[in-house]
């Protein structure tokens, strides 16, 4: 038998019976251990991770139905078939409703237990042959490494290609884990600079100080701690593209500069009188509405509106959930590929757990939660338990940064409404309290960059 072979466990006190099923099943494909007592079947449950169960209703010690209820709560996936020689309705009512596939009685219909085992043997194989067959619908229609075959991907990969040959300076708009940087780079992929440097520069990771030095590089001697010259992420990026990846980050001192660089190709080095040229696609992305930013301040309307000439708008996960079950059969084979696990499939009650969560993060968070479910789980079909115990961390995360409202593009926990500041600076502050006054560890907590939390604490005047 193969690994991937379906896994029968005998249960019955009669070594008769347990070695003529086995030898029937055997004959079904399944990998077959038996065990004379509820006790030890039990012990190797964990460990054997059957598919079906087949146990005797009437046993020392343990009956059949405290060995149906054992099994059902630790293993909801697993299929158990009880059988009894002595057979009443009030039983078999009590079976059924306790979670059981079937009830049989002794002496066995071997035809109606072929039956039983085989749907069960072939419902795991038709949940690997799904998964293969999402698998390469997802290999199918990627794109770049983005995969979706719903309208508004499809969508997507068109624009993509009718803009890539053609535009100088986009931004990328959508929620934190729609996958922005892949379209920054897919537009350069197939754009007509695709031999050339595509260069990223976080902008939430940069400390306000050094935003200049970082863009534009600086001189020998420029200020303390310049001890030679640097060549700045625009020269860096000459000839080719330069990704600006949360935008929304940049401090107001730097936008007028920025704006500069942009329209006119021009950069100066801190420290230096020299303007130098530049040519360089730039491509910025943000999950915050820039509007907005421009509306109360925060950003310059000008640099907004340089920025947008093309403007692409990301859909998140839960507008276009029809494209889970592929990004699902993509990040499983891949996981289990990399660790090495023999997972093949996913289970119905998985599959609706996936598509009905909310995933405000996005294709990160759905690929975090698979690959951590791929790591705590042992079972070959993954279950909607392996599922709950992957969400569990995240879905944690989230009650603690949870605040009385929620507005847009306003970071996870903050709302704009200014009747809920009180609320909103106590949340800030039990963050950082749980963080020890580790902003870094806070902002993580609170789901936004620390340049965000710095803002939030100034606004809000929380106190430090």
């Amino acid at each position: 038998m193969t690994d991937n072979s379906s896994r029968l466990l005998i249960v019955d006190d009669d070594p008769d019976i347990a070695a003529v099923v086995e030898r029937f099943a055997r004959k079904l494909g399944f990998t077959v251990t038996s065990r004379d007592s509820g006790r030890a079947a039990l012990a190797v449950l964990s460990t054997l991770k059957p598919d079906v169960v087949l146990v005797d209703l009437q046993m020392p010690e343990l009956s059949g139905i405290d060995v149906l209820k054992a099994v059902r709560a630790a293993q909801p996936e697993c299929q158990v078939i009880l059988m009894t020689g002595n057979s009443t309705v009030e039983t078999a009512i009590e079976a059924v409703k306790a979670g059981a596939l079937d009830y049989l009685a002794k002496p066995l219909d071997f035809d109606r237990l072929r039956k039983l085992l085989v749907d069960v043997r072939d419902s795991i194989h038709r949940r690997e042959q799904m998964m293969a067959i999402d698998a390469e619908v997802a290999r199918t229609t990627e794109f770049e490494g983005m995969i979706g075959r719903s309208p508004a991907m499809q969508e997507l990969f068109d624009s993509v290609r009718r803009l890539a040959p053609h535009v100088r300076t986009v931004l990328i708009t959508g929620e934190t884990g729609t996958g922005k940087e892949l379209v920054a780079k897919a537009l350069h992929a197939i754009g007509p600079r695709q031999a050339r440097s595509f260069t990223t520069l976080n902008c939430s990771a940069v400390v306000d100080t050094l935003f200049e030095s970082e863009l534009f590089g600086h001189v020998r001697g420029a200020f303390t701690g310049a001890s030679g010259t640097k060549v700045g992420m625009f020269e860096h990026a000459d000839g080719g593209t330069l990704f600006l990846d949360e935008a929304g980050e940049l401090p107001l001192s730097m936008q007028a500069k920025l704006l500069r660089a942009v329209e006119y190709g021009e950069v100066q080095r801190v420290g230096s009188l020299e303007n130098r040229k530049v040519d360089v696609h730039v491509i910025a992305a943000t999950n915050r509405d820039l509007r907005a930013e421009a509306a109360a301040g925060r950003f310059r309307l000008d640099l907004f509106y340089r920025l947008s000439i093309i403007e692409i708008q990301l859909v998140p996960l839960r507008e276009r959930a029809e494209d889970i079950p592929y990004l699902t059969a993509r990040f499983v084979r891949d996981c289990a590929e990399r660790l090495h696990r023999p997972i093949t499939g996913v289970a119905p009650s998985a599959e609706r757990l996936l598509q009905q969560s909310p995933w405000r993060g996005n294709i990160r968070e759905l690929r975090n939660v698979i690959e951590r479910a791929c790591i705590v789980s042992d079972n070959r079909i993954l279950s909607e338990r392996d599922f709950q115990a992957a969400l569990a961390p995240q879905r944690a995360a989230l009650e603690k940064v949870a605040a009385p409202a929620l507005a847009g593009d306003v970071p996870a926990g903050l709302s704009e409404d200014p009747h809920l500041s009180n609320a909103q600076r106590d949340h800030i502050e039990r963050v950082l309290h749980q963080a020890h006054g580790n902003k870094a560890a806070a902002a993580k907590l609170l789901g936004i960059s620390r340049r965000s939390l710095y803002r939030w604490i100034d606004r809000l005047q929380v106190p430090q």
